[in-house]
């Protein structure tokens, strides 16, 4: 009885959670310079995605808005937002996932440097001039994420110790190659002269000249790998309980760890690809849903994926709209809300966090 009840109780949070998310996606979609009303954000969504596929009923909503109120919501923002939700259930649940192996409450999505290795790749892109060679505007998000998934490599080569991997040294080997990769590009932006500005607006996260093609992108990849580290929530709550206990009830550490650690970061670098650096999601929002939901993964890896969507949509529409015409990097903003949030939790929580 106490089991079916509190199923029931994360479903309700669960459908609460989603509840809020679209609503604050239909709040973001109408913010801007044009202001357009919540009804015909909805009619507009719900004809392009469901109306419209269907023969027959396409013409059901057909006419009854503006040519610009649809190009608006459903070329414009629409697109701006579903990144921005993808992304911060990327981060969030990396973030869930690196504290959770790490057993470090201050561990975050960019722990192993796949942050670094991609802002590395994305600065060469952007000093050389090649953002719209080779792959066009695909260059520079690809190439960042190459660049990182190239670092986490690196990190794992240099953090085998007798073909074992130990949580010490894969710390130890992230700070070894951050520095060497920040050392780099802080070379490239002391030569980089007129195109500083543009580097630096990448490095502090920004989803301006996105659209819907970059969410199709990086959805597979962001969704397949919360799906793997959901099925690995089980073994992820026994790791808790420490690696020697782990050890006894079966689970086979090394593997379970490399999977967790590999697919966290390789939706992290999907994430910054097309967003560049946003902190303090990845950190901040798994402590959140932590005070919230305790500490199972089954519970808390789901919950803060849905989190950081709200958090980053949310983030994101201020960041855009709060100096109009002008737009503020996304960083900025959950830089301002983490921070002073994060140093609340560590006065108020410090002793209970695991």
């Amino acid at each position: 009885m106490k089991e079916q009840h509190t199923t029931k109780k994360w479903i309700f949070l669960g459908a609460t959670l989603f509840l809020v998310l679209l609503l604050v996606i239909v709040w973001s979609v109408t913010m801007g310079s044009a202001n357009i009303s919540y009804l015909t954000v909805w009619k507009i969504t719900i004809w392009k995605i469901v109306f419209s596929r269907i023969p027959g009923l396409e013409t059901l909503f057909d006419g009854s808005w503006k040519s610009f109120e649809e190009t608006i919501v459903w070329q414009v923002r629409l697109p701006r937002v579903f990144l921005a939700g993808l992304v911060g259930m990327a981060l969030a649940s990396a973030g869930v996932v690196f504290q959770g192996v790490l057993r470090n409450p201050l561990a975050d999505p960019y722990i192993l440097g796949v942050s670094s290795g991609s802002a590395l790749g994305a600065a060469l892109v952007i000093i050389t001039g090649w953002q719209n060679s080779f792959l066009g505007a695909w260059t520079l998000p690809l190439t960042a994420f190459v660049t990182g998934m190239i670092t986490l490599l690196i990190v794992y080569r240099l953090a085998y110790v007798g073909h074992r991997v130990k949580m010490e040294t894969i710390l130890l080997s992230g700070v070894v190659v951050q520095a060497f990769v920040g050392a780099a590009l802080s070379f490239i932006l002391s030569v980089s002269d007129e195109r500083m500005q543009q580097i630096v607006y990448w490095l502090m996260g920004s989803l301006a000249l996105t659209g819907w093609e970059h969410g199709w992108v990086i959805m597979p990849l962001v969704l397949t790998g919360i799906v793997i580290m959901w099925l690995f929530t089980r073994e992820l709550n026994i790791l808790a309980l420490g690696e020697q206990s782990a050890y006894h009830v079966g689970v086979s550490v090394d593997r379970v760890r490399l999977v967790l650690l590999v697919m966290a970061s390789l939706i992290t670098g999907a994430a910054v690809s097309v967003s560049g650096t946003i902190g303090f999601v990845g950190l901040v929002v798994p402590h959140i849903v932590r005070l919230i939901v305790g500490t199972d993964h089954r519970v808390l890896l789901p919950v803060s994926a849905l989190t950081g969507a709200i958090l980053l949509i949310a983030a994101d529409t201020v960041a855009r709209t709060i100096m109009e015409p002008r737009e503020l990097p996304i960083g900025v903003i959950t830089a301002f809300l983490g921070a002073p949030f994060f140093a609340y939790l560590l006065r108020r929580r410090k002793r209970h966090y695991f």
